[in-house]
């Protein structure tokens, strides 16, 4: 029998009101459509089998100790839920234990992971307060997903089960899609669509209509490919009982388009973040919504879809306004479009059913109550879903009065272009569901996690995918110590002090700001160095705490953004300090040397951008010695920190840049797929040689053989200017230092470096200590 641990959860009525009448408003808006989800849901045999097949793919030494059940939702009180008992008898040679019974093959492996999390002793039920559970984010294909084989996609999609995942997005493969939409139906070719599509590390933003043709052509094989994987991830999600989110039209047509409709309202967009408004990749063409044309392509694809599927879920995203403001802010008008995008999917599925990411309501002031009501109030009640995206920092659910009437799920965002940084607000994660479900009027039908990159901060994501199933708050102080005695396997007193400390400074980010990235390190200001302002750079008395200026570049309509600080740095290394004391007795465990190398590289970074500040500092006093000494000691803290993340697997270049060149056919291709994932990380768009991208190292990462062999060279660069404008008395050369850092860069991108490991090297806590006396004992 596998104990893992102890709890016993019940369940009991919410304010006396039972839990069968605890839905929220929302449910009642869509119980139609959760009608023909049940209805059409695989076969229970066929999701029982998926089930015991994941079982076997994760435990087979244990999997005879279970056996699988789906029962009725009148089992349930009319919910979905889970069971968990014992076997009525007492078990011999391998026969089952534990009984797992679910309404869904997503609810028995929920149940599975709650068992492996919780094991209890005593018959429970464990109902979810809403019906679903979503994971993705539209641009998570790109910055996660683009290049993984099935046996990848398997593991993700067997996770998402145990998480109890059922509204996941399905994105892949949908060009393949569009070849034969806009080639059968619009005469549109193959020549015009290469012009169309981006290339596979950038097609997120080519289905949003920001750019075109950046990093393609996409190869025929990658076409093929994708569309057979897409239909092997829908297929495995099918059987387990989920319901997957399949794209719709948003209006994004290829500009060949206003060639073969000429009289067709088609609008040509600005640019989005080329460096000077370069034809090839900027500019993209909108079909107006009301343009009859509209619901022609939106039924035509929605139809191939289903041809090529075989089935639907009738649920489909469709994100026309995100980043993409309507010409007018006229209410009628407004409404006009949003109803004629929606009779585009209705015409195609008459189940049709609208998810849209509700970014646009917290990013764009654009959408104040006229317009987001009349955007909102323009699809039938029940047919529009709205991911309220950002819910833990900014929840528009809590001013828009529950999104005037429209369902909506609650969603974690947390991540943004799968930077590396640990962050998070736990608190928030473990009560913003519970209290909006609980509002006044919720029109709440779920939870999300709505990330743009994943593979990092496991503890948010824990318990997030917890709130699936969680109808009261959670404690984040005593569910934290019950996490890390889960995820380490056994209790080591000072590691969980060190989390203690965790909880409230890493994981305690209150200050409502999105936290991207801007490590000096990673995201390196391009400013002459007497332009950043260094007077706050001085440790805050008693606390020791770090912060670098906001350095404003007057020669550029852009500026350098202050790295993010919302904790103690003293604090943080104060846990690290005890998560290493404690290594001894956890080094065995691969979570304990992923969490221990991950705590050292946060507080490695934070003292990199002191570091830096005092080279900037050392450079407007003339100090050239001092110059010299601090740059070189800068330039060996980035070259020892790629050593610390080559002692473990999650933080190395290798696997991204391997896994795109596995997916070629040929030389051609995986120098392209290879020139793709390389930008991604550094440039990403496009550079002049003297301007660069004007989203270079949006998605940057702290991996080993990024750091050693691309962010320290561009910082040694930048350094020898620095020198050189000492040592000859004369201005820092702005102009040559960005065209010889954008040289390396672009060498970079094509392949610069040669081939980095896809496996780790070195002992993680012994590195971690080495690191720790060498840089940071004296911070603490």
């Amino acid at each position: 029998m596998m104990m893992i641990g102890l709890l016993i959860i019940l369940f009991v009525s919410i304010n006396g009101v039972p839990l069968t009448d605890s839905s929220t408003l929302g449910v009642g808006y869509i119980s139609r459509l959760l009608e023909i989800q049940d209805r059409e849901r695989a076969p229970p045999s066929v999701q029982v089998a998926a089930a015991h097949t994941a079982l076997n793919r994760l435990i087979p030494s244990h999997s005879s100790s279970f056996q699988f059940r789906i029962i009725s939702k009148d089992n349930c009180g009319g919910e979905y839920c889970f069971k968990l008992s014992n076997y009525p008898a007492i078990s011999h040679g391998g026969s089952p234990e534990i009984i797992i019974s679910g309404t869904t093959g997503v609810e028995i492996l929920s149940g599975l992971h709650w068992y492996l999390k919780y094991y209890c002793d005593s018959e429970i039920t464990i109902k979810r307060p809403t019906p679903w559970s979503y994971y993705q984010n539209a641009i998570s294909s790109s910055y996660t997903f683009v290049w993984w084989d099935w046996e990848r996609w398997e593991k993700e999609i067997d996770w998402m089960a145990l998480q109890g995942i059922n509204l996941p997005l399905a994105f892949t493969g949908q060009e393949a899609i569009w070849q034969k939409v806009f080639q059968q139906n619009f005469n549109i070719s193959a020549q015009d669509l290469d012009d169309f599509f981006g290339g596979p590390a950038f097609l997120a933003w080519s289905r949003m209509g920001n750019l075109h043709g950046w990093g393609g052509p996409l190869p025929q094989t990658w076409l093929d490919q994708q569309l057979e994987m897409q239909k092997r991830i829908l297929d495995r999600m099918y059987e387990f009982g989920m319901n997957p989110v399949l794209p719709a039209f948003s209006g994004n047509v290829p500009a060949a388009l206003t060639r073969v409709y000429p009289s067709a309202e088609i609008t040509r967009l600005g640019n989005w973040f080329t460096v000077r408004s370069d034809p090839r990749w900027c500019c993209t063409y909108l079909l107006d919504a009301t343009d009859p044309l509209f619901v022609e392509i939106g039924r035509a694809f929605i139809t191939q879809q289903l041809a090529e599927y075989g089935r639907t879920s009738h649920i489909y995203n469709c994100d026309t306004f995100d980043e993409n403001t309507p010409p007018v802010d006229d209410p009628e008008y407004i409404s006009s479009l949003a109803a004629a995008i929606y009779k585009g999917m209705e015409s195609g599925d008459d189940d049709a059913v609208w998810l849209m990411q509700g970014w646009l309501f917290t990013d764009d002031p654009f959408w104040k109550p006229p317009q987001m009501k009349a955007l909102l109030h323009s699809v039938p009640l029940g047919k529009l879903v709205v991911l309220d995206l950002f819910a833990e920092v900014k929840p528009v659910w809590a001013t828009s009065e529950q999104f005037y009437g429209v369902p909506y799920i609650w969603c974690m965002l947390h991540n943004f272009a799968g930077n590396i940084e640990m962050y998070g607000f736990v608190d928030s994660v473990g009560s913003g569901p519970v209290d909006a479900r609980l509002s006044e009027n919720s029109t709440m039908v779920g939870v999300g996690m709505s990330m743009e990159g994943i593979e990092q901060n496991p503890v948010v994501y824990d318990l997030m995918s917890e709130m699936a199933f969680r109808r009261d708050r959670v404690d984040a102080k005593t569910w934290i110590v019950s996490y890390v005695q889960r995820r380490y396997g056994k209790l080591v007193p000072s590691i969980q002090d060190a989390w203690k400390i965790l909880h409230q400074t890493l994981y305690n980010c209150t200050d409502g700001l999105m936290d991207k990235n801007r490590d000096v390190i990673v995201s390196f200001p391009d400013v002459d160095p007497n332009s950043i302002f260094t007077s706050s750079r001085l440790s805050l008395p008693g606390s020791r705490r770090v912060t670098l200026s906001r350095a404003v570049d007057e020669q550029n309509s852009y500026d350098y953004t202050h790295p993010h600080l919302w904790y103690s740095t003293s604090e943080v290394i104060r846990a690290l300090h005890l998560l290493i004391a404690g290594g001894d007795q956890l080094s065995e465990s691969s979570t304990y040397r992923y969490d221990v190398v991950d705590l050292t590289r946060q507080a490695l970074a934070k003292y990199a951008n002191h570091l830096f500040v005092e080279v900037v500092g050392a450079y407007q006093a003339g100090d050239l010695r001092s110059v010299r000494r601090l740059s070189r000691k800068f330039l060996g803290l980035v070259d020892d920190m790629d050593t610390l993340l080559a002692s473990h697997d999650g933080f190395l270049l290798g696997p991204w840049l391997e896994s795109a060149k596995n997916l070629a056919q040929d030389d051609q291709q995986r120098k392209q797929f290879e020139w793709n994932a390389r930008t991604q990380i550094t440039m990403w768009f496009d550079n002049t040689d003297d301007e660069a991208s004007l989203l270079r190292d949006y998605g940057n990462k702290y991996w080993s053989g990024m750091l050693r062999g691309y962010y320290g060279p561009r910082a040694a660069v930048y350094f020898k200017f620095m020198m050189q404008s000492l040592e000859r008395g004369e201005s820092f050369e702005v102009g040559e230092w960005r065209r010889e850092w954008i040289t390396l860069t672009n060498e970079w991108q094509s392949g610069g470096g040669g081939v980095f490991p896809t496996t780790s090297s070195g002992d993680a806590l012994n590195t971690s200590r080495w690191l720790y006396e060498k840089y940071l004992k004296e911070q603490y």
